[in-house]
Order: structure tokens, then sequence, then C-alpha cells
């Protein structure tokens, strides 16, 4: 239901966007300068590609996560300590309405967790060796918590449904921005030159970074969310303990792949305005934002 729902959003957008763009005369201003451009087509294309490319990309999630960071899935329990990691995900997945996900470790000394995966029923939980290795069970589960939280909220299909509107309109400006300075600026008036190519670049650069912080909006919205499913399915004071502990370990970069930051538990400090392309609110932020919820 949520990829329908994916596909359907993104389609609608698409499809208002293209009609809004005949009706404010964006496609007679772009004749007026030399531009036969078919916007809607345009548009259309670039939803293939932008919408197509986050479906892709949410799809292999689990595959790449796997290989990314060199989890190891806990088929059966090999210590008291796997046993009870499984017991625990088992007992927050069913407290949290969804199927087990499965569980994973992988080896990094940075106190951290990840979920993943194309729904909720079909989700990767893992944590980190570190993360086993310093925190208190109490803290581990609320972790834990915390993750299964981004899986019940659906936060994966989410945030691939924001970056696939996100993509399409980058494409989509950053084209027409290459055919207007290839004629305006270049003067070119066949075909596409260099200009087009270049300012297409350009713009596509410049408008992603743009991009990223409205994408970045979202997924610090969703931290306070999985918080607070974490504070519901183990205890607030253990989310807190789990956080305060985080922030004790924040001045260390993250080690975690650009694709799977957004779901991790930390994503390390950022200062000035790299906050605004931060995937997670501070952690004093979020401290608080337990403390009087």
């Amino acid at each position: 239901m949520r990829i329908l729902l994916f596909l359907a959003t993104n389609l609608a957008v698409i499809l208002i966007a293209g009609a809004s763009f005949t009706i404010l005369g964006l496609d007679s201003f772009l004749y007026s300068q030399g531009l036969a451009i078919n916007l809607p087509g345009m548009l259309l294309f670039c939803g293939v590609f932008g919408i197509g490319g986050s479906l892709v990309s949410l799809f292999i999630s689990k595959w790449m996560a796997k290989r990314a960071t060199g989890t190891q899935i806990i088929e059966q329990a090999r210590t008291a300590d796997e046993q009870w990691l499984l017991d625990t995900v088992a007992e927050l997945s069913q407290q949290a309405g969804i199927k087990m996900p499965e569980v994973g470790i992988f080896p990094s000394q940075q106190s951290n967790a990840f979920a993943t995966g194309w729904n909720k029923n079909d989700a990767l939980v893992a944590v980190s060796i570190g993360l086993l290795q310093r925190f208190s069970r109490d803290e581990i589960k609320a972790v834990m918590a915390h993750e299964i939280g981004h899986v019940a909220n659906g936060d994966m299909v989410t945030l691939a449904m924001i970056q696939g509107v996100v993509n399409t309109f980058v494409m989509f400006f950053a084209r027409i921005l290459g055919h207007l300075i290839d004629r305006v600026v270049f003067k070119n008036e066949e075909g596409h030159g260099i200009g087009f190519y270049v300012g297409w670049f350009i713009s596509e650069i410049i408008l992603g970074i743009l991009a990223s912080t409205i994408v970045a909006w979202f997924s610090r919205r969703r931290e306070y969310r999985a918080d607070e499913m974490g504070a519901k399915l183990a205890s607030s004071g253990a989310m807190i303990s789990a956080l305060q502990r985080l922030k004790a370990e924040q001045d260390q970069p993250s080690q975690m792949p650009d694709q799977l930051v957004a779901f991790g538990i930390s994503s390390g400090l950022k200062q000035g305005l790299m906050n605004l392309l931060a995937s997670h609110p501070p952690l004093d932020d979020r401290i608080d934002a337990l403390r009087h919820g």
C-alpha cells in the first residue's frame, strides 16, 4: 500500500506541476527565449528517472546495507548476547505490530545502529559491535526500539518518496537552466552547445545541494518520532540515557555509508550551515524533546 501511495503521490505531483507550468505560461516564456521545450514531456522524463532511481534504491536497500557495512545476519544465536538481542527485537516488533525484521551486527567500534528495508514487514535492523560493548542492555533495547520505530513508521518509504520528488525537480530545472544558459549566454541557436552541458552540470550541483536541505529537514523530523517510539517501547529513561551516551561520543566522525546515515541512531556532530544538511537533530534537542514531551 505504501509503494502504491508512493507512485500515486509522485505521479500526482508531476501532473499538477506540468499543468501549472502551462497555466502560468512558463512554456510560452521559454518559447520566447528560443526554447521550444515540451515541459510536461520533460517533466515526465525526469520523473521516470528521479522516481525510478529512488524505487530501485529502496528495493535493494537491505542488500546494499549488508554489503556496505559488512553486517552479519544472526541466523542462529551463537552466544547469550546474540540470543538476548534476537529476543529483544522480537519483543519490540510484536509491540510495534510488525513482522520481526532480520537482525544483524556490523563491525564498527563507533556506537551506531540502523534500520532499512522496502517495507515494514521485510526490514533489517543492525547494531554495531561498539554499541553492544559499551551500552547497557536497557540502552541497547532503547536503541533497537528507536530503529523499530523507523520501520513501523514506514520511514524508509516516506524518505524515498520525498527523495523521488526532489530528484525529479532537480533534474527538470537543471535542464531548463542549461537550455537558457546555452541560448541566452552562449547564443547557441541549434541543438545542445557547450553552454547547455556546463549550465546543466553546475545547476544540478547547486539545486542538488538546496534540495538536500529539504530532504534533511524531513529526516530530522523522523528522528523525533523514532525517539518517541523508542521511549514508548522501551522506556523514556532508557532512551534518554542512550542518547546521552551517544552525545559523549558524538565528536567521532560517522562511519556509516551515506545512504544509511539517515537511518542510523546518530550521524555525528555538525556545525554552522552544515546543520541544514544534517540527517539528525542535535542530541541535546532530542533529549529535551523526550524530557518535555
